[in-house]
């Protein structure tokens, strides 16, 4: 069996952060979204993976590399134009030859792998295997109906006006069969070929298409919402370990990770937190859920339940919570409270401001 991780998409919902950064690269736990999905596959047993790129390649190129550093070997497939999951299918046609395969989705989290879901394919080999769950808007998601006896009967992608409330989790598993219907399906109003047309062209014409209902945690991180809510799952599951210097003004309460070469002075840090290699904080509050990852400096602040990207910097603020900060990003206090805010917004950016 091969995988398919798809590492394209312009990542709109996570601008201004995505104009200079793959979506899928963004960190939960100081950690890519991607990675936690290439260690999945991984431990799944398989190693040969096809990532399907775009126009953030060389940025994905540099963060797997060939590979190895997962157990895997890589070989990286450009889809010119993102149009559409089954479109990366026909790109990867040649490469999957006549291989099973699972799809997975770059920017989506699944707490507990996809070991359990490969071997039940593997046992069952159905066409086509999707995962299901339950979802409050599914007219975000493509959609499943299923009769009485559990049968997937009909998919749509993003219906207005859904028949149901499962979603398809974006992680597939296919037999060759897939190829066929990929081939045969047209672009839907979206101007994409969906793969959800793909899979319901194998349902219409008798294909064995089977269906799992997670009930482990699953999420799209699509939006900042979304990724501070799964850095949250993952801190949860954070081990302690404090391999940078602590000094002894300073507090640390329960589950922390300090990375080599931190430094904490005169500060309080609340588990579960990861405080990155290189990162300076003083005199600050860190609260719990956040994590800060390399090279940043907090100083006199407080913040909690956010992420910060690489080389920031935050100094003289308190009160930051619920926020993505991104990479080489400066927080700093004005000396009083202006008369007028001045701003330097980038498209697509979102400001909060107390007026």
């Amino acid at each position: 069996m091969k995988a398919l991780v798809l590492s394209g998409g312009a990542g709109t919902r996570l601008r201004p952060i995505t104009h200079t950064s793959a979506k899928q690269l963004v960190p939960v736990a100081n950690k890519p979204v991607l990675f936690y999905g290439l260690e999945s596959i991984a431990a799944a047993g398989i190693t040969e993976v096809g990532v399907v790129t775009g126009d953030t390649e060389q940025e994905v190129r540099a963060a797997i590399g060939d590979g190895s550093a997962f157990g895997i070997s890589v070989t990286y497939l450009r889809q010119e134009q993102p149009l559409g999951l089954a479109h990366a299918v026909l790109t990867a046609r040649e490469w999957l030859g006549d291989d099973d395969f699972v799809m997975f989705l770059g920017d989506n989290f699944l707490i507990d792998g996809i070991t359990s879901l490969v071997g039940e394919f593997e046992a069952t080999r159905p066409d086509a295997h999707i995962l299901l769950t339950r979802v409050a808007d599914p007219s975000a998601f493509g959609v499943a109906e299923v009769d009485g006896d559990g049968k997937v009967v009909r998919l749509e992608e993003k219906p207005q006006r859904p028949k149901s409330d499962l979603a398809l989790v974006g992680i597939y598993l296919f037999t060759a069969a897939i190829h066929e219907a990929v081939a045969a399906i047209r672009p839907s109003r979206r101007g994409e070929l969906e793969i959800t047309d793909a899979i319901q062209w194998l349902i219409e014409r008798d294909f064995a298409v089977g269906s799992t209902l997670i009930d482990g945690y699953w999420k799209d991180t699509g939006t900042v919402e979304d990724l501070l809510e799964v850095n949250r799952i993952v801190l949860e599951r954070l081990h302690a370990r404090h391999e940078g210097s602590v000094d002894e003004d300073s507090l640390i309460v329960g589950r922390v990770s300090v990375g080599a070469n931190a430094e904490i002075r005169n500060s309080t840090i609340i588990g579960p937190a990861v405080i990155g290699s290189g990162a300076r904080v003083h005199g600050s509050t860190i609260g719990p859920f956040t994590s800060v990852a390399d090279d940043c400096e907090i100083i006199d602040s407080g913040i909690e339940y956010s992420i910060v990207l690489k080389d920031s910097r935050i100094e003289g603020v308190r009160g930051v919570e619920a926020s993505l900060i991104g990479r080489n990003a400066q927080v700093i206090a004005m000396p009083q409270a202006p008369q007028a805010h001045r701003l330097v917004l980038g498209d697509h950016s979102t400001a909060r401001i107390s007026a």
